[in-house]
């Protein structure tokens, strides 16, 4: 129950409207109405602290990086390079040169299939992703299916939710060779038990890539720890800008690695016979890279640490337990995913409406949320819809948001 002590206290946790007061994209109305934002999966607002390093960059710092001498440059570079340590340092990597900047989640999966793909794979090897994945983790798969005739083997989901632990080693064949799963689902919130498939992974010599586009931003989550191999995420999804993200992964493997694209900063000599590539990370930094973004990811991840990552992670927990109670009080509404043991995106259909409607009606109460297969179309498939709406809370969110929100269901349903 929401008023059990363990969940009221977490509730206790944050001063949420003192973080309120931080972010001015939440202090507006629509359709009359203040906003009640929900739609975090697919992006989060952005506080204060991150605006101002973006505008302080743009209007001081404004350079190239790396190559210029200059104040301006050494500036600039200073604030890109420190960005890059404190984006290592939030999820604990060994070393910040492991940390490679990409414009995203969905960019860093794509250099990975290419340039593990070029590097580790031949014909014949085998890919597991799972059915709960996000298109950014099967589409790259498929684009090197193309290429090098691989073969993308697919991870059911149980009815449940979940993953089975048995249906991976039963998956696992002489062939395979990586395993790219995500940490949390993006529609049904599912937290992946990524230490025991890293752990079988690895004793059959399989790398494991971790999607962490959902889960870096709502929990703790240490690399070293959890011994994986790869982990992409992004920036927006955080308090962050857009258009920035990252690719981690280990030296060894990165140093083995092909670069994703060519062309200036991430070479070491080039004559007009050929080319060297420059040491990790510039090796995957082609060009100029989104240094304000850089500076902002940074800053986005600053922010995060000064709340506590623990306790954001125990608030939403607690916020999104307190949902799925008082959404389960609305009649004729399913919920998907798993009731414990999960993330703050909650997908679900209420009957008799259809989930396009159920969204606009919504918005003209004020609601932002998201409808549709959310990028993930397998697991529609699996799951036997066409289309969800799916509720996704951050640690801005209040009870009192989450109360309208089921009350507006109540009358989505009533007027329906």
């Amino acid at each position: 129950m929401i008023r059990e002590k363990g969940i009221v206290s977490s509730m206790e946790l944050l001063d949420v409207e003192k973080i309120r007061a931080d972010f001015p994209a939440l202090h507006q109305q629509v359709h009359g109405r203040p906003l009640v934002y929900l739609d975090n999966a697919a992006t989060t607002q952005k506080p204060l602290a991150v605006l101002e390093a973006l505008q302080n960059y743009y209007r001081r710092d404004n350079a190239n990086v790396h190559r210029g001498l200059h104040t301006l440059a050494e500036r600039a570079t200073e604030g890109f390079e420190k960005a890059r340590e404190t984006v290592a340092r939030f999820i604990n990597a060994p070393q910040s040169r492991e940390v490679i900047f990409t414009r995203g989640t969905t960019e860093s999966l794509n250099m990975l299939a290419h340039s593990y793909g070029h590097s580790f794979l031949k014909d014949d090897d085998e890919v597991i992703v799972s059915e709960m994945e996000h298109h950014s983790n099967i589409v790259p798969w498929f684009l090197l299916r193309d290429r090098i005739k691989i073969k993308v083997r697919f991870w059911p989901v149980e009815k449940d939710g979940r993953l089975g632990l048995e249906k991976l080693r039963k998956l696992i064949s002489p062939r395979t060779r990586l395993i790219s799963v995500s940490h949390m689902s993006n529609v049904l919130g599912t937290h992946n038990p990524l230490r025991e498939i890293v752990k079988i992974a690895h004793e059959h010599g399989i790398h494991v890539s971790v999607d962490g586009a959902q889960s870096v931003p709502s929990m703790p989550v240490d690399v070293r720890e959890l011994g994986c191999d790869f982990l992409a995420f992004s920036a927006h999804k955080m308090g962050g800008p857009t258009g920035i993200g990252a690719l981690w992964g280990k030296a060894e493997l990165l140093n083995k690695m092909t670069p994703y694209m060519g062309g200036g900063e991430m070479i070491a000599h080039v004559t007009t016979s050929g080319a060297s590539w420059a040491e990790i990370p510039h090796k995957f930094e082609a060009g100029t890279p989104n240094i304000a973004g850089a500076i902002g990811f940074g800053a986005a991840v600053r922010y995060i640490e000064g709340i506590g990552m623990s306790k954001i992670h125990d608030y939403e927990q607690a916020l999104t337990a307190a949902l799925l109670e008082k959404m389960h009080t609305v009649e004729g509404l399913t919920i998907y995913g798993p009731l414990q043991n999960r993330g703050p995106a909650v997908s679900f259909k209420l009957e008799g409406v259809h989930p396009f409607d159920l969204t606009q009606f919504l918005d003209q109460l004020g609601i932002a949320i998201r409808v549709g297969h959310h990028c993930a179309e397998p697991l529609m498939n699996a799951l036997g819809v066409s289309a969800t709406t799916r509720v996704s809370l951050y640690y801005y969110n209040t009870p009192d948001e989450t109360d309208y929100f089921v009350d507006a269901l109540k009358r989505a349903r009533d007027f329906f």
